[in-house]
């Protein structure tokens, strides 16, 4: 599954330093292991927002559509 973000999340993704992190989690995406970056569809389902672990603080938020995940937000999970 591919993985699409936006200039926003790369600010985000540069001002938490999380770069090799964010890599290697949107590598497990795009190698169909999304298990191991805990991939689930949040509450409520209706909504269709995805989320993946980044590092243990931080997550990543995305729609779902035919091309993949478009992440949208990266939050700090405290």
């Amino acid at each position: 599954m591919e993985v699409f973000d936006n200039e926003a999340v790369r600010q985000k993704i540069a001002k938490y330093q999380l770069q090799k992190q964010y890599k290697k989690a949107c590598d497990y995406v795009h190698a169909e292991q999304a298990h191991k970056v805990q991939l689930k569809l949040r509450q409520p389902k209706k909504a269709e927002i995805y989320q993946f672990r980044i590092t243990r603080k931080y997550r990543a938020f995305a729609f779902k559509d035919k091309d993949g995940l478009n992440i949208f937000e990266i939050s700090d999970h405290q």
